[in-house]
This record gives C-alpha cells, structure tokens and sequence, in this order.
C-alpha cells in the first residue's frame, strides 16, 4: 500500500478505507517485528505507514462531517 494519494484515497468508499487502513496496521506491526530483530531496510516505511493511517482517517473523519450537515 505504498504512496497513497489523497486523491485515491477520496475515491474509496468507506469499506475500502477501513479496509486499507486494517492492512496499514497489519503491515505496520509487521514493520515493528523487523526494526526490533534488526531486519528492516527502509526505515521510513515506518513513518509513511503511519502517516497513511493517519491521512486515510482524516480523510473518513471529513467524509463524515459532510454527510451529517
């Protein structure tokens, strides 16, 4: 689930969403697994992980706001 646009993710419906941001945390805890056994190679993966977590539920949180007015 590398470079999530704002964009596409606009275009998912609520589903898709949740969906996407269950496998950013699978992907995430995963991530965690290979930093703490010296594994992990692209230690910004971590951070862009998290961030599309974050960007994909502010974007649900705007869809929402919109809905209810």
């Amino acid at each position: 689930m590398a470079d999530l646009k704002t964009a596409d993710i606009r275009a998912m419906s609520p589903d898709q969403m949740d969906d996407a941001v269950v496998g950013l945390k699978k992907e995430r805890f995963n991530l965690r697994f290979q930093r703490a056994t010296g594994q992990l190679e692209n230690t910004t993966r971590l951070r862009e992980a998290r961030r599309d977590i974050a960007r994909i539920k502010t974007i649900a949180a705007q869809k929402r706001d919109v809905k209810s007015k």
